[in-house]
């Protein structure tokens, strides 16, 4: 029996199943070794998109989906389809083998704080520099990928853990960072404008964990380049880690809420970020 760590919450987003990109056997490993009370699936799971233009689907993405079936037999997952997987959107409260699919959920965390669980892709008709999502969805970044696929394959001959060229050549960029900052605050102010505490999203494989103006924003990043989920703490606290196999490197905690005072109060609020 693999040791496991028990979480009261795994968010997961941006899997994009159905695309060689798609790092399932790390996600597997993942889902091997943590355990939670509830899941959300937050949008791309699978990649609706890419499976129109070719089919793809290797075991290990068979194997993810019976994994997480597995979980809902026992806890509770709750879908909220992304833009790529959208075809699900067709389908609130509908519930296929135990996991629900929902078009966002709203989370309270174990201190109290509330959350609304989007996928992030209906931020962008009020982000100005939504053109670099074109990229994102483009064959240029497709193209970026099957590089470092191979980058990679080149470093486990050399024993070296995994590294993203993709994630590195596109935060190189000023006009990716300056829309990734634009969408976060959008993100951020939507939540408090509806008096929610924060939100947590998917869709711009960046992986992030800050306060903005007094709303957390919580990004859980993807399964394409940086193999991030986001987990709640039994006290409710919240951490983005990014999870590689022993076999290529080790577990890493990227970024993590404040401790806890004993009355149940965040002492001070602010998120510790290696990613920027």
């Amino acid at each position: 029996m693999e040791p496991t760590t028990h979480y009261r919450t795994i968010w997961i987003s941006d899997v994009h199943l159905g695309t060689p990109q798609a790092k399932a056997d790390f996600l597997l490993d993942f889902l091997r070794h943590h355990e939670a009370d509830r899941y959300y699936l937050v949008g791309d799971i699978f990649d609706g998109w890419a499976l129109q233009r070719s089919w793809y689907w290797p075991s290990t993405h068979n194997d993810v989906i019976q994994g997480l079936l597995k979980k809902a037999k026992s806890t509770t997952v709750t879908y909220i389809p992304g833009n790529h997987d959208e075809v699900a959107r067709d389908f609130p409260g509908l519930q296929l083998g135990g996991i629900t699919i929902q078009k966002k959920a709203i989370h309270t965390t174990a201190d109290g704080r509330r959350f609304v669980v989007v996928h992030g892709d209906e931020f962008e008709g009020v982000v100005r520099h939504a053109k670099w999502l074109e990229f994102l969805g483009g064959w240029a970044y497709v193209g970026v990928l099957k590089m470092d696929r191979w980058f990679n394959r080149i470093r486990r001959l050399f024993n070296l853990p995994y590294w993203s060229l993709s994630s590195y050549l596109k935060h190189s960029t000023q006009r990716a960072l300056q829309y990734i900052e634009e969408f976060e605050e959008t993100a951020a102010l939507e939540a408090a404008e509806k008096e929610y505490d924060g939100v947590v999203c998917g869709h711009i494989h960046h992986p992030r964990l800050r306060s903005i103006n007094g709303t957390q924003y919580v990004n859980t990043g993807d399964w394409v380049e940086s193999c991030t989920a986001l987990v709640e703490h039994l006290d409710g606290r919240l951490e983005l880690l990014r999870w590689i196999p022993s076999g290529h490197g080790a577990q890493e905690a990227i970024a993590t809420e404040a401790p806890f005072s004993r009355d149940g109060q965040q002492v001070p609020a602010e998120a510790l970020n290696s990613e920027g």
